[in-house]
C-alpha cells in the first residue's frame, strides 16, 4: 500500500529520534557529534572535495536572469562574498541563471583553487534567448570566456527530464568525458527534473553526480519523498556525487521554522546527499540555516 506523506514523514521523525541513541549517531556514552555546513566533503567518487553547503544562484530563474541576478551586482557580489566568508566553498551557476559574469570578480584575489564552480548546459527549447543548440565544446568554451576561468570543476545537463536521456544526449556526453580528459572540466553529470530521469541517471556510467530536489514533503520535488529516496540512494550507493535541491522548497519554507528544521534533518541523515544547494538571498539566511544544520546529530552507520 502507498505510504502517505503524513505517516512517512511521522515514521522519519519517530525513527531519528529512536537513532540518536544508536551506535553511529552519538549515543549516551559518547558526546554526540553535529553536521558541520561548511566541511569539506567528497563528491561521490570524483576528485571534488566540496564545501557542504553550496550556494544556488538560479531562485526563480529563467531567460538568463533570477532573484540573484534581478538584486543587482553589487549586492550579489556582497551576497557572494559574504558566502564565501562564512566558509561556502561550493558555487551553482547556469547559463540559464545569467550568473557567470558575477562569481570571480566578487572573489577577486581568492585563488581559484579554494572555489568549487558548477555550472549547467541548457539544451531545451526555450529557457534561454537563443533558439540554437551548439554542441557541448562550444558552450563550455563560452563558458569559460564568461566566468574567467580556464576550467571548470562540475558541468551538468541541465533539467534531464527524459527516461532515455542518456541516448538522446549521448553526444554531448562523449564530448564532455572528452573535455574532462583534457582538463578543461573535472567532472559531469546531470541535473534531473523527473524521477525516470533520475533513475536512468543511477544506472548511467557517465555520471558523476546528480542534482536532484529533495525535501520531506515532496515540494517540487520529482515525486513523493519515499519514491525518490530510494533512488538517490541507489545513485549514492553507486559511487555518484548527490547535491540535494529544493532544500527548503525553493524558499516555501523560509517562515515556517519547525520545517525548515525537519528539511535539515532529513536530508542530511539520509546518508545519500552530499551537498546542500540552497539558493540563499541574504546572508541572514545563511546563518539561519547553519545554525539548524549544526544541531543535526551525524550519522556515521
Amino acid at each position: 500500500m502507498k505510504l502517505a506523506r503524513r505517516d512517512f514523514l511521522k515514521r522519519s521523525a519517530v525513527g531519528a529520534a529512536s537513532l540518536l541513541a544508536a551506535p553511529g549517531f552519538g549515543g549516551t556514552d559518547t558526546e554526540p557529534s553535529f553536521y558541520d555546513p561548511f566541511e569539506s566533503v567528497t563528491l561521490g567518487h570524483s576528485k571534488l572535495k566540496v564545501s557542504r553547503f553550496c550556494m544556488g544562484t538560479g531562485v526563480s530563474g529563467g531567460n538568463r536572469q533570477s532573484n540573484h541576478t534581478r538584486m543587482g551586482k553589487e549586492k550579489l557580489e556582497a551576497l557572494l562574498n559574504g558566502a564565501y566568508d562564512r566558509g561556502v566553498r561550493m558555487f551553482d551557476l547556469a547559463d540559464l541563471y545569467g550568473t557567470h559574469p558575477f562569481l570571480l570578480p566578487a572573489l577577486k584575489g581568492i585563488g581559484r583553487s579554494k572555489l568549487t564552480v558548477v555550472t549547467k548546459i541548457w539544451f531545451l527549447p526555450g529557457g534561454i534567448p537563443e533558439q540554437e543548440r551548439p554542441d557541448a565544446d562550444v558552450v563550455v568554451n563560452r563558458f569559460l570566456k564568461e566566468i574567467g576561468t580556464d576550467y571548470l570543476d562540475l558541468v551538468l545537463l541541465h533539467c534531464v527530464q527524459s527516461p532515455k536521456w542518456p541516448s538522446e544526449l549521448s553526444r554531448q556526453m562523449e564530448i564532455l568525458a572528452k573535455l574532462k580528459e583534457k582538463g578543461v572540466i573535472r567532472a559531469h553529470g546531470v541535473s534531473c527534473h523527473s524521477l525516470v530521469a533520475l533513475e536512468a541517471a543511477a544506472a548511467e556510467p557517465w555520471v558523476d553526480s546528480v542534482h536532484a530536489r529533495v525535501n520531506p514533503y515532496g515540494l517540487l520535488m520529482d515525486d513523493e519523498p519515499e519514491k525518490v529516496m530510494p533512488v538517490l540512494k541507489k545513485i549514492h550507493d553507486a559511487g555518484k556525487g548527490v547535491v540535494g535541491m529544493k532544500i527548503i522548497g525553493e524558499g516555501r519554507l523560509r517562515h515556517d521554522e519547525d520545517r525548515k528544521n525537519e528539511s535539515a534533518r532529513f536530508v542530511l541523515q539520509s546518508g545519500c546527499v552530499d551537498v546542500l544547494n540552497i539558493g540563499f538571498e541574504k546572508l541572514d539566511e545563511i546563518d539561519d540555516f547553519a545554525t539548524r544544520v549544526r544541531k543535526v546529530p551525524v550519522r556515521t552507520a
